[in-house]
């Protein structure tokens, strides 16, 4: 598999994606790495934002020397007829310049957040891809849909006002420059109102981060509790448990209301005391002013200039605010996507391919598969124990055993869904592990008893919107693919055919039409092995023989395995492999089988038996 970044700047997918050191510390390298994430639209909003901010306080300066100029001068004598022209044209241009400035930024700072949280949802996603069925079996759903949507999006929130935030900080420059300028004074007052402000913003975040880490948490298990119930509709409304489901969901849904309360409350305090502080800073300017311009030490200008440009600093330095205040959301977004990009235990890609065409020799070589088991005396459990086997190119196995036997387990080794903890899996003589995954992935097809099916029209079902590197799937390639998977007859009768848009998870569609769908699925592809984890359990016997009959007939184009329990079926395999609790107990024709193991004459007979047992008791 092609190396993947891991994140909007991973140049180094080892390198792991989590934040490390102090909160100070993490909320500067999550910036630095967002903002290098998307230089070009950030670039600009930053720069617009700063002459958005030098033009707001030229305004201020503007007002000074307007007031000045022809204010005071008008009420006390003259004023020249054309100082009021160059006072509006100068006004005129600096406001189209903040009006320019705003767009710009506001545009950017858009693009730029929208990029940053794409490049999240990019990251986990094809983490997902990469992460082996192992891992997301241990994780619910509700959680990695969470990861995905409200996680990323939420560590991109702060690269919204962060633009805006940093444009502020030139515009403090300026502006102090500006105040110290007219009063040193009034200056002074209105510089030391910002550290007040920042302070409070420390308290507030720290406040904050722990409310914010619980939200977010909260709002997986909503999502993970109302995934289980939409996957189990049929059950809960079969079993009259929609009371329960009721219940559990409203009790998730409380915890969530209640994090979500109390991260109100904490804007609530802190929202208005950071508003309320550049307000008195203002009043204060005003009073003193007053007196200083009384006594003659300054202008009414100065006065004017000092309060105006605190006056207009409030809301942009609330952006800091904003920012500081989105930091510990983005941090816990953050956070919690890193444990899923930085995961590992994905299986290792390889960079060999298989030349040549046709069926695919299949070996396994005393395959071992261990899983952890916190209730076992070792910490683990074994799956399958020192499996081996060898299927000719072109031939059918067909595995055989209990519920539980490790059947579907073996099929997931075969398939390199994971690997085993011991022994070797090879095709055409080559180690699966060694192999490109591409290509393996191009040769070989698993159809899982659970066939899924998407929202889409049936040619896409079957041809997921692809097909060989030179060329697309045909409607004929298609068509051909039914019928071997005997579904050409109910596609056909379908109100659009191939166009015909299947329901979500193909509701519409029995279980048995399902299973032909995803058997076609596996067949255009032509692959050289064709797994089938009982693929056809859902099928009538005539339909599955009928089936298994067609796959016989190109025997010599693939070589299939495939899990089976009607006698019909095993029957039309070249060798049976019989499981139990792991291990082979016993491999050789069908027959063979019958004559020599008797736990597998058992198992193979105990339907008929158990027919003939009720017709004699009934006599």
């Amino acid at each position: 598999m092609p190396t993947v970044p891991s994140g909007p700047d991973r140049s180094d997918p080892d390198r792991p994606h989590a934040l490390a050191g102090s909160a100070i510390r993490r909320s500067l390298l999550l910036l630095g790495r967002g903002l290098r994430s998307q230089p070009r639209a950030f670039t600009i909003a930053i720069g617009a934002s700063v002459g958005y901010g030098v033009a707001l306080v030229a305004s201020g300066w503007a007002l000074g020397q307007v007031t000045d100029q022809i204010v005071v001068p008008a009420l006390t004598g003259g004023v020249s007829p054309g100082t009021p022209w160059l006072a509006g044209v100068a006004l005129l241009v600096i406001a189209v310049a903040t009006a320019v400035g705003v767009a710009l930024r506001r545009t950017f700072a858009g693009v730029g957040a929208l990029g940053v949280q794409a490049g999240h949802r990019r990251a986990v996603t094809r983490q997902y891809l990469r992460l082996p069925m192992t891992w997301h079996r241990k994780h619910p759903a509700g959680q990695l849909l969470s990861n995905a949507n409200a996680d990323a999006e939420t560590a991109g929130f702060v690269f919204g006002p962060l633009p805006f935030a940093l444009g502020v900080i030139a515009m403090i420059l300026v502006a102090s420059g500006a105040m110290l300028a007219a009063d040193p004074v009034l200056g002074a007052i209105g510089i030391s109102m910002l550290p007040l402000i920042l302070v409070a913003n420390a308290v507030y975040r720290r406040k904050m981060a722990p409310a914010v880490t619980e939200v977010q948490h909260e709002r997986a298990v909503v999502s993970d509790v109302a995934h289980e119930s939409f996957e189990a509709a049929a059950v809960v409304k079969s079993l009259g448990t929609v009371d329960v489901e009721e219940e559990r969901f409203a009790a998730a849904a409380d915890r969530l209301r209640r994090a979500n309360v109390r991260v109100g409350r904490i804007r609530s305090v802190f929202d208005p005391v950071i508003d309320l502080l550049p307000a008195l800073a203002t009043l204060v300017v005003l009073a003193l002013g007053a007196i200083r311009v009384s006594s003659g030490h300054i202008g009414t200008g100065d006065v004017v200039t000092a309060s105006y440009l605190l006056t207009v600093l409030a809301i942009p330095v609330r952006a800091i605010g904003f920012v500081l205040g989105d930091l510990p959301r983005s941090l816990v977004g953050h956070d919690r996507i890193s444990r899923v990009i930085d995961a590992r235990g994905y299986l290792p890609e390889g960079q060999r391919v298989l030349s040549g065409g046709g069926g695919m020799r299949l070996d396994a070589e005393s395959v071992t598969l261990r899983v952890p088991d916190t209730d076992s005396p070792h910490g683990e459990r074994t799956i399958v124990r020192e499996v081996g086997f060898a299927v000719p190119a072109g031939h059918t196995l067909a595995i055989v055993g209990r519920t539980g036997a490790g059947k579907s387990s073996l099929v997931d080794l075969l398939a390199r869904l994971r690997d085993p903890s011991e022994g070797v899996v090879r095709y055409d003589g080559v180690d699966v592990r060694d192999l490109c995954s591409a290509h393996r992935t191009a040769t070989v097809a698993l159809v899982a008893q659970q066939a899924f099916v998407f929202e889409d029209t049936v040619r896409d079902n079957v041809t997921l919107g692809d097909g060989p590197a030179d060329r697309p799937f045909t409607d004929e390639e298609v068509w051909k693919a039914l019928r071997i998977a005997c579904a050409d007859a109910f596609v056909d009768a379908l109100p659009d055919g191939l166009d015909t848009v299947i329901g979500e998870r193909g509701a519409s569609l029995s279980g048995g039409q399902r299973q032909r769908l995803a058997i076609a699925r596996a067949l255009i592809r032509r692959p050289r092995l064709l797994l089938l984890d009982d693929a056809t359990s859902a099928l009538d016997p005539v339909v599955e023989q009928s089936i298994l009959t067609g796959l016989r007939e190109i025997a010599g184009d693939v070589t299939v395995v495939m899990v089976a329990y009607r006698n019909a079926t095993i029957a039309l395999a070249d060798t049976v492999l019989h499981l139990d609790r792991g291990q082979v107990t016993g491999m050789g024709s069908h027959d063979d089988l019958l004559a020599a193991d008797a736990g597998y004459r058992r198992l193979v007979t105990a339907y008929q038996r158990d027919r003939d047992e009720r017709t004699e008791a009934s006599r």
